[in-house]
């Protein structure tokens, strides 16, 4: 495996609208920059590229189009350029809103398509390295719906005082992908992945309109800042999920992007110091994309972007990105995190972690339950509700065929089957 890598800042002037609550907030003090972290992996046969912005999200119509053009650029398909947000709300407006349509910035969205082909076409020096993953629990996000005996949800962000007693689903997982350099064996990278909408320093006032890239931007920053290697953070399936501490200001930033680095620094130690049992020989690359047509709900029709116009169905697109053993899977949307847990249930991957906001922005995405008990999240989704099991549908035959894509040599009879784990199964260092 051989990787190269790139960092830009794209942050806005200061004064540019901020996505994500008002339409009247605009940005008045810089906090933090927001990047663009890009990787891309060479298996020797196949290359991959993955990319994460400090942006809200991305309108499917300039997602196609850039991925398109950096495909060209490497000389790969188009599947294999992933792109994700990290979905931080003090950044820029850079989504096509129905009923705000002059809030998009389009001369920033220019610039950044003239970043991205920039540092697509500069890749270079890719350095030799031994790829590992690790998986710890993380006790930093929690469920922001708050549901009754009789199924009826309450959005905690506006009825505060029942957060104590919350006990829905929050997806733990921090997933991280780590290159360790051949020839020296220091870490070169770090791809960490965790599911929580960046609002840590979203406070009231001045909080909520300061450029910042959230407790993701913090995350690379410790991270960096004590192994020396650069890093990248990917959203999980964060539809419902907050940090602990919530629309608090920089301390919790800080606090949240660092308990999750320090956990990542441990990870690191742990894995690179049981090569067995996670690194992965001879790291395979791959990528997949499959297309599902889902109906939009009748009075959501007319909240859609101006480029859906007319249609009643929208096809939707799930990708698979694979290094090694470990699959991203990205998704149209903000994925909620019961759905991309049953992802990871039904991935025949070692681990599957979920790159959000990736293939398009078209809101929320939910499963069924969630718009019977109600709420903002299923509230806001713009399907129907069967949506949720055709996503879940999809993404499992795109990893599927992805694994039989990647790994012929297992012969049709797919990696679950080929194994024979014992009963007890706690496997040592060899």
């Amino acid at each position: 495996m051989k990787i190269a890598w790139f960092k830009k800042i794209i942050s806005p002037e200061i004064g540019a609208y901020i996505a994500g609550y008002s339409l009247k907030d605009k940005s008045v003090a810089k906090l933090d920059d927001l990047y663009m972290t890009g990787l891309c992996a060479d298996d020797g046969k196949n290359k991959v590229l993955i990319v994460s912005f400090d942006l809200i999200g991305l309108d499917e119509f300039f997602t196609r189009d850039i991925r398109r053009a950096c495909a060209e650029i490497l000389g790969i398909e188009e599947c294999a350029v992933m792109f994700s947000c990290t979905h931080t709300h003090t950044g820029p407006e850079c989504r096509a809103l129905a009923k705000a349509p002059q809030q998009l910035n389009k001369p920033y969205l220019e610039q950044l398509k003239t970043w991205i082909l920039d540092e697509v076409r500069n890749l270079k020096d890719f350095r030799e390295c031994s790829v590992f993953f690790y998986s710890s629990k993380c006790d930093e996000n929690r469920s922001r719906r708050y549901v009754t005996a009789c199924n009826h949800a309450s959005f905690t962000p506006h009825r505060r005082e029942v957060v104590p007693t919350v006990s829905e689903y929050a997806d733990k997982e921090l997933g991280q992908l780590c290159f360790i350099d051949k020839e020296t064996g220091l870490p070169l990278y770090l791809v960490g992945n965790y599911a929580a909408h960046p609002l840590a320093g979203h406070a009231p006032g001045l909080g909520g309109r300061r450029i910042s890239a959230d407790f993701p931007g913090a995350f690379r920053r410790y991270v960096t800042s004590e192994t020396g290697a650069e890093s990248m953070f990917i959203s999980g399936a964060a539809g419902d999920l907050v940090p602990k501490e919530d629309e608090l200001g920089a301390d919790a930033i800080d606090r949240m992007g660092k308990n999750l680095a320090k956990a990542a620094i441990g990870g690191l130690v742990d894995c690179t110091r049981n090569p067995a049992r996670f690194r992965m020989d001879d790291a395979k690359v791959g990528a997949v994309s499959k297309f599902v047509t889902v109906p939009l709900r009748k009075h959501k029709i007319g909240t859609i972007p101006a480029f859906y116009d007319g249609k009643t169905a929208i096809d939707l697109e799930i990708q698979a990105v694979s290094i090694g053993d470990v699959c991203f899977v990205g998704v149209p949307g903000e994925l909620c995190c019961e759905l991309g847990q049953e992802i990871k249930w039904h991935s025949p991957f070692r681990r599957t972690w979920i790159a959000y906001v990736s293939t398009a922005y078209l809101s929320y995405l939910v499963p069924a339950n969630l718009m019977v008990a109600g709420g903002y999240e299923g509230g806001a989704q713009r399907f129907t509700a069967r949506c949720g099991l055709m996503l879940l549908n999809t993404a499992a035959d795109a990893m599927f065929e992805l694994r039989e894509k990647i790994f012929p040599q297992e012969g049709g009879e797919i990696y679950p089957d080929c194994l024979q784990p014992p009963l007890v199964n706690i496997p040592a260092n060899r």
